[in-house]
């Protein structure tokens, strides 16, 4: 968690870190290997979290944050509620394009890490639902029942979360948010 006080440099590391992560996971490192990678001291990780438990669920925090805030300024600029959930969609796997395989399984294996992305999954899926609803009411959608197609979207998700859609498919997260995309908006449009 970073401190209230934090200064300018300390978010910028944190964005640093989330990048390193991102590009190569977070299991395998020690708090000693990131402040060479990051050429910075322990202490100043430690800014960032007290052990590198907190440091890793911080900056995990820290990039959901602000793929959220990417997914939500790119869908609040498309006006048609038939194009906002593809644009939605497709934003998290812009959000996740980043992210390697090895990320993807250190969250998976990582408690603190894969419960924040349990988190969002699930207010992914809420604001899945809340799309298909505004679409339904706007006459866009067929009249779908909005609460099922995104429990169906959640399970979907969970299964990208947990590797399975990728065992079982080739395809990598963001290529399955994409895949998502169509398949929804083909069940729902008119």
């Amino acid at each position: 968690m970073v401190a209230p006080t934090a200064t300018e440099r300390h978010l910028e590391l944190l964005d640093d870190l989330v990048e390193l992560f991102l590009a190569e996971g977070f299991a395998s490192f020690t708090l000693g290997d990131l402040a060479t990678r990051l050429r910075c001291s322990k202490t100043t990780l430690y800014a960032l979290g007290r052990n590198k438990e907190q440091l890793t669920a911080g900056a995990v925090r820290h990039f959901f944050r602000t793929a959220t805030a990417f997914v939500e300024e790119r869908t609040a600029a498309q006006d048609d509620p038939a194009e906002r959930i593809v644009v939605y969609l497709r934003a998290v796997a812009d959000a996740l394009r980043p992210a390697s395989a090895q990320f993807m399984a250190d969250l998976a294996d990582h408690p603190a890490a894969a419960e924040v992305y349990e988190r969002n999954t699930a207010a992914a899926a809420e604001r899945v639902r809340r799309l298909i609803a505004e679409g339904v009411d706007a006459g866009d959608f067929r009249a779908v029942h909005a609460a099922f197609v995104a429990d169906t979207v959640a399970a979907t998700m969970t299964r990208i979360q947990s590797g399975a859609v990728l065992r079982n498919t080739g395809l990598h997260d963001a290529e399955a948010y994409e895949e998502l995309a169509a398949l929804v908006l083909g069940g729902v449009r008119r």
